[in-house]
């Protein structure tokens, strides 16, 4: 599993339908020291939201990716390096596993299949959109999240396992079994990184952190922090 997100530490998510704090760009958002900036979010995305984005990053030198919530907003674009499609493995209905991802294909195939690429996404934060819109089942143990990390590493062949915790931050003992059960693709971790400590200790346990509402609450200095903290993280993992 080869993927350039074997590389990353840090992962940034733009949310279309949110504003940036008052004054900065998306010139400073693309010089934060992230690895990548995914373009994405749950609710009230469309196209022209999307492609604003996408025309706003296009210049600068940040690996961009668009993360699309549904079929009907992906938006076709050279400036993208791809594209992270979610398939979310405690959803209560098949439509979040492939059915969404049938549509697609329906509707827009053959698809871009060289620059698409899904992500196991295990979404535990009961409270936060993505798991009221997908019916997800959070009750899991932390025994229940190293088995669903391995299902999607061993029979689906998933490159990436998103640890998904939108809105707060996560229990990192099932983080950390997660990591434990994978042996070759990359665990991601969101939810509820706000700063140097807390990106700090999910990166002790995670291969790359995703940071999505500090940006558009905090800013972009906030968002380098967790930059600074998830690199001395795995800087000193490296070390020991």
């Amino acid at each position: 599993m080869t993927g350039p997100w074997t590389n990353w530490d840090h992962v940034l998510k733009v949310d279309p339908d949110k504003d940036l704090v008052d004054g900065e760009t998306f010139e400073d958002v693309c010089r934060t020291g992230t690895d990548a900036i995914e373009i994405g979010g749950t609710l009230d995305i469309t196209t022209e939201k999307m492609q604003n984005v996408v025309d706003a990053c296009a210049r600068y030198d940040v690996p961009l990716y668009q993360e699309p919530s549904n079929p009907g907003v992906v938006i076709k674009s050279d400036a993208l390096d791809g594209y992270l499609v979610p398939t979310v493995f405690n959803a209560d209905s098949s439509f979040w596993v492939t059915g969404a991802h049938k549509e697609w294909v329906r509707i827009d195939g053959p698809l871009d299949w060289e620059r698409t690429t899904t992500e196991a996404y295990i979404v535990l934060n009961p409270d936060a959109s993505v798991a009221e819109l997908t019916d997800a089942n959070t009750e899991q143990t932390a025994d229940d999240v190293a088995s669903f990390a391995a299902v999607a590493e061993k029979l689906f062949g998933q490159e990436i396992v998103y640890i998904e915790y939108s809105g707060t931050f996560g229990d990192s003992e099932k983080v950390a079994a997660a990591r434990e059960a994978l042996e070759e693709s990359t665990l991601f971790y969101g939810g509820g990184i706000g700063d140097y400590d807390s990106a700090y200790e999910m990166g002790q346990h995670a291969d790359t952190i995703v940071v999505g509402d500090l940006l558009h609450d905090e800013g972009v200095d906030a968002v380098r922090e967790t930059v600074e903290g998830v690199a001395d993280a795995h800087a000193e993992a490296v070390v020991e």
